[in-house]
């Protein structure tokens, strides 16, 4: 019998009435002093556990002093058998790492396959969605679905884009700057009239109506207000049934956007119309040069055509990006999306088909077409300056650094003033036709989240985060 811990014949042999293994009495107690269990099959053992073995052996003499050849074998067997001891551990331990390194190697294998599964999966539905075509309901009908048309508009809306084009690019480059506007000397003497108190938390929308009387504001609780700047105050509420990204007035109609993708039309305080078409939320809208004809942009990284007249989508394009903002040439034969791809992307009305990009710094916050049908200007997002672009020759033309950060930009009928705001203030620039130089006429430190101009620019309305409306003007 050899002891299953030293590989030696045991002086004292003992058996482990728990694996039945045969052990030197004076190790297996070591070893169930230090860890409790049996060294074989790990189960747990105590001393009265041991059966001793009885068998003939030679009683040894006590060992004299360590000074005696004896005793210092003996010294030498208790060194051996602590290192027996140690040695046994040691494999035992070597044993248990390895199977707890390939159970570990194994379970990384699996979640790397797993991980590449879910991966395709991913690309896979993303493709998908930015394929998709999506329907739209109008609520205010017969609740009868809108189907998405992607193949091209209506021969009749194709009529009307084209007639209205025609009209309005004829007579842009000689058309007058209409008596009473307001020129660089009354603008640098705009101060604060009136500011109202915060009226919808988180506020983004600002729309103010031709007659320049009536303001759409929006913010985060799903309220749209009609403001109206002569009483400064709220004359109506809208509700959106989301957080309001943003609003514009198409003739008497307000549309507004929300951040669950809905597009509704009121008409005299009530819901005429609502369009679901984005999955995701839209995030822009933007009307036609017809007056009946809007466009909305959304995160799902594409741009919507709604007819107005009909109550319904007339085409869905989809792009490479999501898109933040929208804006219509002035013309009407082109229409502006700035993506989150820093982009800004130019498709054809009439057919969808891309017509040219232009790089940003970054994603593409906000976006303003001049009525002299040849530069639009954009803002990227975090940024202090505004990007001057040239249609004609596809390029930059002009940086205009604030030295702020610029959060809405609005360009005046003229196409002489350039309006920005930003939460640290706003400012006019003014392109001299002239002189093709550029000034800065006004510099204000009310801060806005959005801005447009006032009738005739002879005001200038601002919007800040809180939901308050501030109208500057010149001092009578």
């Amino acid at each position: 019998m050899l002891c299953a811990i030293s590989g030696e014949a045991p002086q004292v042999p003992v058996v482990s009435s728990k694996s039945g293994t045969v052990f030197e009495k004076r190790l297996v107690e070591a070893y169930i002093a230090e860890n409790g269990k049996d060294p074989v099959n790990g189960e747990e053992l105590s001393t009265d556990d041991l059966i001793e073995v009885k068998a003939q052996r030679v009683v040894r003499p006590r060992p004299p002093t360590l000074t005696s050849i004896p005793s210092l074998l003996s010294v030498f067997q208790e060194e051996w058998d602590a290192l027996a001891l140690e040695t046994y551990t040691l494999r035992q331990t070597l044993a248990q790492t390895r199977q707890e390194l390939s159970a570990a190697l194994y379970q990384h294998d699996a979640a790397v396959r797993v991980i590449a599964r879910l991966t395709m999966e991913r690309d896979e539905a993303r493709d998908a969605l930015s394929k998709v075509t999506v329907g739209a309901t109008r609520m205010a009908g017969a609740g009868e679905a809108m189907q998405v048309d992607a193949s091209g508009l209506p021969e009749d809306v194709v009529a009307r884009i084209e007639s209205t084009q025609a009209t309005l690019s004829k007579g842009r480059r000689k058309r007058p700057v209409p008596e009473g506007w307001a020129t660089s000397d009354i603008i640098s003497t705009y101060q604060s009239t009136a500011t109202s108190e915060p009226l919808y938390p988180g506020s983004k929308a600002l729309a103010v109506n031709a007659s320049g009387e009536l303001a759409l504001v929006g913010g985060s609780d799903g309220v749209v207000g009609v403001y109206s700047l002569a009483q400064n105050s709220v004359v109506q509420t809208l509700k959106a049934g989301g957080p309001v990204t943003d609003a514009v007035w198409a003739g008497d109609k307000a549309v507004v956007a929300t951040s669950k993708g809905a597009v509704k039309v009121f008409e005299n305080g009530s819901e005429v119309a609502s369009f679901n078409s984005h999955a995701g939320e839209a995030a822009a809208l933007a009307v036609h040069a017809t007056g009946d004809i809007i466009a909305s942009v959304g995160v799902d990284k594409s741009y919507v055509l709604y007819d107005l007249t009909t109550g319904s989508v007339l085409t869905q394009i989809f792009s490479d990006a999501s898109l933040l903002s929208v804006r219509f040439h002035p013309d009407g034969h082109l229409i502006a999306a700035g993506g989150a791809d820093g982009q800004i992307k130019i498709f054809e009305i009439k057919t969808g088909a891309s017509a040219a990009n232009y790089n940003m710094s970054g994603p593409v916050k906000s976006l303003f077409f001049s009525e002299n049908g040849t530069f639009l200007a954009a803002v990227a997002e975090n940024s202090t300056t505004v990007s001057v672009w040239d249609l004609r020759s596809s390029k930059e033309i002009k940086v205009l650094e604030t030295g702020s950060k610029i959060n809405s930009v609005s360009w005046d009928y003229t196409g002489q003033f350039l309006l920005t705001g930003g939460p640290s203030g706003l400012t006019v620039q003014q392109y001299s036709k002239s002189s093709k130089e550029w000034s800065e006429p006004l510099r204000s430190a009310v801060p806005a989240v959005a801005v447009a101009w006032g009738t005739a620019a002879q005001s200038i309305v601002a919007l800040n985060g809180d939901g308050a409306v501030t109208v500057l003007a010149g001092q009578s």
